[in-house]
């Protein structure tokens, strides 16, 4: 009777009237669901742990990055684009890892080869009208966080701000959505189950995307910082006249209109819990520049990990399935990646001479202290949020991953600069540590 008072409240689902009509026509679950009732729990750890390898790499990439472009002049002229890093590559995740998650159900549904074209408009729509709204609200919260303790506001930087945030946020959306797309499709195909490898290649593609976008760009308005205000004000009124057009395509599409109606809220809550993460990196960087190259490493296969967790557990709910054997098994694997995936991308940025904090015994113990600490709290939360948003009749594939890939942010970033404090104050300080 519960699942059937849940299938109500949600029957203007389009994958579930489909999932339900097939099962009364068959009376069985389609192929695809039964395929994943049967998945080796070998099989899938192969395909997660060699998907968070990929998207790992991608992320040290982009921790890589932030330990150059740190030392832009836009970035310690202007400080307040660190509060925006978090917020928006916390966002650019949250859209493309709840694209992954929704396609992920549609493919195990089917629908990917009944309306694939259908799904790809509505979807990049869909996110794009997320994107730059949601980006110039980061923008605005960048802005006012750095305005309110310094008590100065500067209207060029404050363009700075949400030109760079809406033109980083509307590119990235288009990029990654349509990348998105092709390693769902290509994965089905290949019978590759895509709520494996989806998410960590969604987070790790996002982070490296958006933030040498956002770096290029800003740096490039810094340039006209003092001399112009026309080409920031033309590219946040070109974002703004985007927003309209493709929220009504999303609003007119069956398979997006659900998502623009409950998605609002997680991806906006997931900036303003992103942002307070932006501000402790903010201060824990001014302090430990050792911090920059690790940041994006612990938030990143963090927050990769709890989507994989939570886009599992979803098609788990969507299909049917006993969801309690599916995702002790799969809390288990991931649980057992965090210390070998975290030891391979420590020794890559070793061996790259990155950052500026020298790789002791002592550093990698606290370290894989915080890491396991952060997933182990991200599963716990993932599975009980996840399960009570199916209850309360709302699809965790729209409203689940924003919020758990922001608390990741939040946890990974706080527990990190908790870190580099407990080092400094056992006497752990190399010469580079706090240089």
């Amino acid at each position: 009777m519960n699942r059937n008072k849940n299938s109500a409240k949600m029957s203007g689902r389009a994958d579930e009237m489909e999932l339900t009509t097939y099962s009364r026509m068959n009376g069985d679950k389609p192929p695809d669901i039964k395929e994943n009732v049967k998945e080796n729990s070998w099989v899938a750890g192969v395909q997660m742990f060699v998907s968070f390898l990929l998207a790992g790499f991608g992320m040290v990439a982009a921790s890589l990055l932030l330990d150059v472009v740190q030392h832009w002049d836009v970035f310690s002229k202007v400080s307040e684009v660190y509060i925006l890093v978090p917020a928006l590559l916390g966002l650019k995740g949250n859209l493309e890892m709840t694209l992954a998650s929704r396609l992920s159900t549609h493919a195990h549904l089917g629908h990917l080869e009944t309306s694939l074209g259908s799904l790809v408009v509505g979807n990049l729509c869909l996110i794009q009208c997320q994107a730059v709204l949601v980006g110039f609200l980061a923008a605005m919260a960048a802005v006012a966080m750095g305005w309110i303790p310094e008590g100065e506001f500067d209207i060029h930087h404050a363009l700075l701000l949400c030109a760079s945030s809406v033109l980083t946020a509307s590119s990235a959306s288009l990029v990654l959505g349509l990348i998105m797309i092709g390693v769902i499709v290509i994965s089905k195909r290949i019978n590759i189950n895509p709520d494996n490898i989806a998410t960590p290649i969604a987070a790790s593609l996002g982070d490296l995307t958006t933030l040498a976008l956002l770096s290029f760009v800003a740096s490039l308005l810094y340039k006209s910082i003092g001399t112009s205000v026309v080409l920031p004000s033309i590219i946040i009124i070109m974002g703004a006249s985007i927003v309209p057009v493709c929220g009504y395509v999303a609003w007119k599409n069956k398979f997006t209109q659900q998502a623009l109606d409950e998605g609002w809220v997680p991806v906006v809550s997931a900036m303003v819990i992103s942002s307070i993460g932006g501000l402790i990196l903010d201060h824990t960087v001014s302090v430990y520049k050792g911090i920059a190259v690790y940041q994006l490493v612990i938030n990143g296969i963090g927050g990769n990990m709890v989507a994989v967790h939570a886009s599992r557990l979803s098609t788990t709910l969507h299909t049917g399935q006993k969801e309690d054997s599916v995702i002790s098994s799969t809390t288990k694997l991931l649980l057992l990646m965090v210390v070998p995936g975290q030891l391979i991308f420590i020794y890559t940025i070793e061996y790259l001479r990155a950052g500026h904090t020298s790789t002791t015994l002592i550093f990698i113990f606290i370290y894989m202290s915080a890491a396991l600490l952060q997933v182990f709290l991200l599963l716990a939360i993932s599975h009980y949020m996840v399960v009570w948003m199916w209850k309360l009749g709302m699809d965790p594939d729209n409203s689940a991953i924003p919020y758990l890939t922001a608390l990741g942010d939040l946890l990974g970033t706080a527990l990190l600069g908790i870190a580099f404090s407990i080092l400094y104050a056992i006497g752990d300080k190399d010469s580079d540590l706090g240089d």
